[in-house]
């Protein structure tokens, strides 16, 4: 259903760019919801047939060895979920965005320059956490690196989406993906010739990155928020007293600052600000 309510919305007519930030709020939160509910299920299945069942041939469950052989649920995992990204659900998008541009007369080949934030923050992640000089596995620090790495994707995504709302040239770049690359290149000193940076060492690089990404996260957040707020005439973290009759000058003054607002908006003057 997330991949057809826009295309829904287009068709009846019902599209906007509100309706557009809306979306994609509203399919963060689902994310969030899909993703706590694999991991109580995942939690249900191992109370109930015990934390074996991820690692016990699968041929136990389902007799089908000439399938399955003595892979584990554990084992095909990876696979399974990468696999149908890659083979269905990437293909699938890029038909759709091919038939889109074709369909507006617009050149193909400059949309795929627009991968290039996710394959440096996919690389990188790879680079770093599969490294055999990383400790980050062994220590046991994904959950750090995963709240940090939510921050780092948070950001780079919204910034995609609003440079789409509001018009501006697609953003390749987004400062939080340095200490990633960063780190990718710590986790792999040896392959440079360097010594290895100790365990310690590298988990407060990551604990500093983590503030880092936090801090530069919610900023911008609040920016977008109070940016967007201003255009809009209304009110997001904040609580506004209601205006009394002798308060009338100054609803008068108040709108036209929201009117003065409205038109640097127009010249493109949010589009900088949250940029």
């Amino acid at each position: 259903m997330d991949n057809v309510d826009g295309k829904q919305a287009r068709r009846t007519g019902q599209s906007s760019g509100l309706g557009e930030l809306f979306e994609y709020v509203r399919s963060k939160l689902m994310h969030v919801a899909e993703g706590l509910i694999i991991a109580c299920s995942m939690m249900v299945l191992s109370g109930y047939y015990g934390p074996q069942i991820w690692t016990q041939p699968i041929t136990d469950l389902i007799n089908w060895p000439g399938v399955f052989g003595s892979a584990s649920l554990l084992d095909i995992w990876f696979p399974l979920i990468f696999g149908t990204f890659l083979f269905i659900h990437l293909p699938a998008c890029v038909a759709n965005v091919v038939k889109a541009r074709r369909a507006q007369g617009l050149p193909v080949a400059p949309i795929f320059k627009e991968w290039l934030p996710i394959i440096i923050f996919t690389g990188s992640c790879a680079a770093w956490l599969y490294s055999p000089h990383s400790t980050l596995m062994q220590e046991n620090r994904l959950v750090l690196f995963c709240l940090t790495m939510s921050f780092v994707f948070g950001r780079m995504t919204t910034k995609i989406i609003l440079a789409h709302l509001t018009r501006q040239p697609f953003p390749l770049w987004t400062v939080m993906l340095a200490p990633l690359m960063g780190g990718a290149v710590l986790g792999n000193l040896p392959l440079l010739g360097l010594p290895a940076v100790t365990a310690s060492v590298e988990l407060w690089y990551l604990r500093a990155y983590f503030v880092f990404a936090l801090v530069v996260y919610f900023r911008w957040a609040l920016l977008v928020i109070n940016s967007i707020c201003d255009y809009l005439g209304i009110n997001c973290l904040t609580i506004t007293p209601k205006a009394g009759p002798h308060q009338s000058g100054e609803s008068e003054k108040h709108q036209d600052a929201s009117t003065r607002k409205e038109a640097r908006v127009a010249n493109g003057e949010l589009s900088r600000k949250v940029d």
